[in-house]
């Protein structure tokens, strides 16, 4: 298992280095940073403008191969570089960082967690109306978009306040600013603040890996090892979860590496419709301002959660299917 997982790691990390490096490639092509010095009033002169560029990587005078390997070279040190007013790329990433972490990691968690034993549940008890339900809504669900779905979670969470006198869910930012009451009251005001977000998230998830998990445990309810462990004298139950649900599992976390880069996009929506300052609203504004260095270390952080999801899927697989860890 451990060279089964080492030999990945070393694949990861040349993906990362690859995928980097586009997207380093890509944004300068594409962003144009000249463009926020000579929008200012006075304008300053091409001298200093070109100084300042340079100063921090960013001057497109410069040939871009000169540009990649003095970013490539300051990134291997961890300096990700400046953004195009001065300040440092991984400062302001870390505070941004554990935004998205919060929603991204609760709503992985609640959403795979639900929907596979939506998906297993609806699986055992075929066409009856467990089954029938819960493929309407995943349907459903799937169906609407991540902006439009958040919109009517807060229109919902909105009614609800007003009709229980009470705020039980927060639609707007973080935490509440200038809130005293101690810790507790500082938890639960954060809570308050991500229920909603969360579940936006979620929801998506659920619908996906419910499908999913569904026909997955349909392939392998009527296997012959399941009816081997049954004709043993194992009941319908503990044969179910112990053999059929575990083999059904195993293409479901193939899946979640997959997923992980859709929760990514979906977080970047969330972010910017409940007013969470976190990683995918920076990149957004990162855009808009041509902000070359801070686009390239967004998607270096993109990549690495996404090959890093696609490691802890690796590690599922090999736990769940002994024919890996033997390979």
């Amino acid at each position: 298992m451990a060279g089964f997982l080492l030999r990945r790691l070393v694949n990861y990390a040349v993906l990362i280095a690859v995928a980097t490096s586009l997207a380093y490639i890509l944004a300068a092509l594409a962003l144009d940073p000249r463009s926020n010095y000579e929008g200012r009033s006075p304008r300053p002169p091409a001298a200093v403008i070109d100084a300042q560029l340079s100063l921090y990587n960013l001057n497109d005078h410069t040939p871009l191969i000169q540009r990649y390997l003095r970013w490539a070279g300051d990134v291997a040190r961890g300096d990700l570089g400046r953004t195009w007013n001065g300040d440092r790329v991984d400062a302001e990433l870390r505070r941004r960082l554990g935004v998205t972490a919060r929603l991204i990691l609760l709503g992985l968690v609640i959403g795979g967690v639900a929907g596979v034993l939506i998906g297993a549940l609806a699986a055992v008890r075929q066409y009856g109306w467990f089954d029938r339900l819960s493929t309407v809504t995943a349907f459903l669900v799937l169906a609407i978009p991540t902006v439009v779905l958040a919109n009517m979670l807060i229109i919902a969470a909105v009614w609800l306040n007003d009709h229980l006198g009470v705020q039980v869910f927060l639609v707007s930012g973080e935490e509440t600013p200038g809130l005293e009451g101690g810790v507790g009251a500082d938890v639960l005001d954060r809570v308050k603040h991500l229920a909603l977000p969360t579940l936006s998230l979620a929801v998506g998830q659920i619908a996906v890996y419910s499908r999913y998990q569904r026909n997955m445990m349909l392939d392998v309810m009527d296997a012959d090892f399941v009816r081997t462990a049954m004709a043993k004298g194992l009941r319908r139950r503990t044969a179910l979860v112990k053999h059929a649900l575990r083999t059904a599992l195993i293409p479901a976390v193939t899946y979640f590496a997959f997923t992980f880069g859709s929760l990514l996009v979906g977080a970047t929506i969330t972010e910017s419709v409940f007013g969470w300052h976190g990683m995918g609203e920076e990149l957004v504004a990162s855009i808009r301002s041509n902000d070359v260095n801070m686009v390239a270390a967004i998607s270096c952080f993109a990549a690495l959660a996404v090959l890093t999801a696609s490691l802890a899927s690796d590690v599922l697989q090999a736990v769940l299917d002994p024919r890996v860890r033997v390979g």
